[in-house]
């Protein structure tokens, strides 16, 4: 994923309310969310062209989800690939602190990322730049293609608008699904500076991205109520214009 906002452990119904934004090129095959033939206890979409996926659940509440960070002059085109982090977790569902000390001696495999792992009450993050595996301190949260919580325009901007949906009392999927939507550029003294230039910059401002041939092909919500239903809602797009909303309600095991 690309963008995304978390609450976690501050709700009194829910522990965990997520929603994300998955951008990626709009020629890259893509499988929607569903549950995996070979591992039926695993929810996620896929990436048919390296096998992982970008976030997932299992039946059992093990949740993760992986940004790349962007540093467009470290990207080696030989590297690993990162969604196989998020698909290994769910389908082997190992214990998330342990697993990522595992990835944190290998992270020099991949290109640059961020991982979040949890369960339906732990959670646990690991950037490839710092390599300490650490534990989630219970709050909303925010996380792009830099380390968790870095203050770029859209990331406060996802943060805010969950906090504002949170302090409203209601949580509902359709309103977290609008937040994702929002398309709209920040303006250019806010914008940071990670090494693609101003205009590329702009582009990749928005919360929901439209560009010529890259932009978001998913949003997802991602609900853990504390009665152990996980409520999952996945829209999908073609090109900036949604193609499909799945939405998916089970109790955890």
């Amino acid at each position: 994923m690309c963008l995304l906002s978390f609450a976690y452990d501050t709700h009194p119904e829910y522990s965990l309310v997520f929603a994300g934004n998955r951008d990626e090129f709009y020629g890259r095959p893509t499988a929607p969310a569903e549950f995996w033939e070979e591992a039926p206890h695993v929810l996620a979409g896929r990436d048919l062209q390296a096998g992982g996926t970008w976030m997932g659940v299992t039946r059992n509440g093990h949740w993760g989800v992986v940004t790349n960070v962007r540093a467009p002059g470290a990207y080696r085109p030989d590297a690993r690939s990162r969604g196989a982090l998020v698909s290994e977790y769910l389908v082997e569902e190992p214990n998330p602190k342990t697993y990522l000390q595992h990835v944190a001696g290998e992270a020099g495999s991949y290109n640059g990322f961020n991982l979040l792992l949890g369960t339906a009450d732990t959670l646990y993050y690991l950037s490839s730049q710092q390599r300490e595996v650490r534990s989630v301190a219970p709050g909303i949260h925010g996380l792009s293609n830099d380390q968790l919580d870095t203050p770029w325009p859209k990331v406060e901007a996802a943060t805010a608008g969950l906090h504002e949906q949170l302090q409203n009392g209601s949580v509902e999927p359709d309103a977290l699904l609008h937040l994702l939507d929002q398309r709209e550029p920040f303006s250019e003294e806010r914008l940071p500076d990670t090494g693609v230039g101003q205009e590329t910059e702009r582009l990749l401002s928005p919360i929901f991205i439209e560009a010529e041939d890259y932009g978001t092909r998913a949003s997802t919500v991602l609900l853990i109520e504390r009665t152990g239903t996980i409520t999952v809602v996945e829209r999908t797009f073609e090109e900036g214009v949604v193609a499909a909303t799945r939405r998916f309600s089970f109790q955890l095991e």
